[in-house]
């Protein structure tokens, strides 16, 4: 079976976006273990590149991932917008708009899209080391805005849902391989 790496971004003195007294890296590391703990009982194994608030580099957390051999990495974040309820929606990078990894990332997308998020596509992003560095199809999902107020009410309400969307995601490009 497939090894996904699955990376809770930010951790420790960084926390990411922050808004209203969230922040980004606690909803990300609860989600990350949460989509982790679906996959491992659909028999993936998962390796984490955090399970508690630490903070690794993306060039440190690539790594990881090139050394363990995973077969996909999905790194789980919220973005963020210059004011609040400017926008809304999921959104998910890929170095290469083509191919296994932005499968996965439609993939992902779709599901998310179904629970009531905005699918704001998948889109390519060059400049960042988790995507660039990776040896695998890998995979930055932004799971809705953490400055929108009604995404935060989606991911509050729906939490579980979520997870299993993004688990069922990666699930389906894992099995169609």
């Amino acid at each position: 079976m497939a090894l996904v790496v699955i990376d809770a971004g930010h951790g420790g003195a960084n926390p990411g976006a922050v808004y209203g007294g969230r922040r980004e890296k606690d909803d990300v590391l609860a989600l990350s273990m949460e989509v982790g703990n679906i996959l491992e009982r659909n028999g993936v194994d998962v390796y984490y590149t955090r399970t508690s608030d630490v903070y690794e580099s993306p060039a440190q957390k690539t790594e990881e991932a090139n050394a363990v051999r995973g077969d996909y990495f999905v790194s789980i974040h919220r973005n963020s917008s210059p004011y609040p309820n400017q926008y809304a929606g999921v959104e998910s990078l890929v170095y290469n708009r083509y191919g296994e990894a932005a499968r996965l990332a439609e993939n992902i997308n779709a599901r998310l899209e179904e629970l009531g998020f905005a699918n704001q596509g998948v889109n390519e992003r060059k400049d960042l080391v988790v995507l660039s560095g990776s040896q695998m199809p890998a995979v930055l999902t932004e799971v809705g805005f953490i400055n929108s107020d009604s995404d935060n009410r989606l991911f509050d309400e729906r939490f579980n849902d979520i997870a299993k969307a993004i688990a069922d995601g990666i699930l389906a490009t894992v099995w169609s391989s």
